[in-house]
């Protein structure tokens, strides 16, 4: 936190408001805890797990903002985005900054395994807004497709989270290798939880609308198992059809609330969960073990 709060202690007054706006915003800080934990199976020098968490945390922010921007939301986390409080001009613009920024914070570690992870996490998340945008409102999209796009948009970074705190904090291969799957199945259990919250959540509790994937045209799991279930019929086709209908938007919803679709997909949670738990049964067994397990215990128990 002393490390983000710094960034606000420039010479440029153009940016402390910029800075103080979404590094105020809170957030959870899952990612860079992610990262301090990997790191905390082995004896280290603690600066450089610090300075890469710092960096997570800003590849995150980053990566709202310019999201923000491209899907023209006005509140992130119940505030105003940078987008829609200075513009998107202004947006990109500081999106840019705070990515250079992170990127700066991974160089600082001197790990060139480290900084080549970080650079292809960029990529991924890049191309994963990419393939959001070109296949928006289009009904015909695998699961295979989702798998892949929620991999480059989220889990990519719990990915990365955990396979640099373990290469920071001088975890052998073989555990490095398991933190690296224990990312990945927690960060695919935690943007699936998202989607779900999408559909039954309430607008004050998710800060931006209800149904807002949908009415992007973006597919989450709830409403491609919707189409797999009524492939006759298919709802979905229909809302994307007409883009402005509220009331095909509130079918669609209820018909997902009204199924078994939920318990569905929150079985497919439990089950990313139960193995990224699994994967850390060769590891010491220590406080970051256990934290991390909780991790994976919290989200499945928000399952029932």
């Amino acid at each position: 936190e002393e490390r983000l709060r710094g960034l606000s202690r420039t010479d440029n007054p153009y940016l402390v408001p910029l800075l103080d706006h979404v590094l105020a915003s809170g957030g959870k800080r899952i990612r860079p805890a992610i990262t301090l934990l990997a790191a905390d199976f082995y004896p280290h020098q603690p600066e450089n797990p610090i300075t890469m968490a710092a960096a997570v945390e800003l590849l995150h922010v980053a990566t709202l903002i310019h999201d923000d921007t491209v899907d023209n939301s006005d509140v992130r986390r119940g505030k105003a985005t940078v987008s829609n409080a200075w513009g998107r001009n202004v947006a990109v613009l500081f999106g840019d900054y705070v990515f250079a920024t992170s990127a700066t914070f991974v160089c600082d570690t001197g790990n060139v395994r480290v900084i080549r992870r970080f650079s292809e996490t960029i990529m991924d998340l890049a191309s994963g807004e990419l393939i959001e945008y070109f296949s928006a409102f289009d009904a015909k999209q695998a699961r295979e497709l989702y798998d892949d796009r929620i991999y480059r948009k989220t889990a990519s970074l719990f990915c990365t989270a955990a396979e640099t705190g373990a290469l920071l904090g001088g975890a052998p291969e073989p555990q490095t290798q398991a933190l690296l799957a224990y990312g990945y199945n927690i960060g695919m259990a935690f943007q699936i939880m998202d989607d779900l919250l999408d559909v039954q959540g309430d607008a004050a509790e998710l800060g931006k609308p209800v149904g807002n994937d949908l009415r992007q045209g973006v597919l989450t799991l709830p409403a491609i198992m919707l189409m797999e279930r009524y492939p006759e019929d298919n709802p979905i086709e229909e809302l994307f059809k007409d883009r402005g209908q509220d009331g095909q938007l509130r079918k669609v919803l209820d018909m997902i609330n009204d199924s078994t679709i939920l318990k569905d997909c929150y079985a497919v949670v439990r089950q990313y969960c139960e193995t990224a738990s699994q994967s850390l049964d060769n590891l010491p067994d220590c406080p970051a073990r256990c934290s991390l397990l909780d991790l994976s215990g919290y989200l499945r128990e928000r399952t029932h």
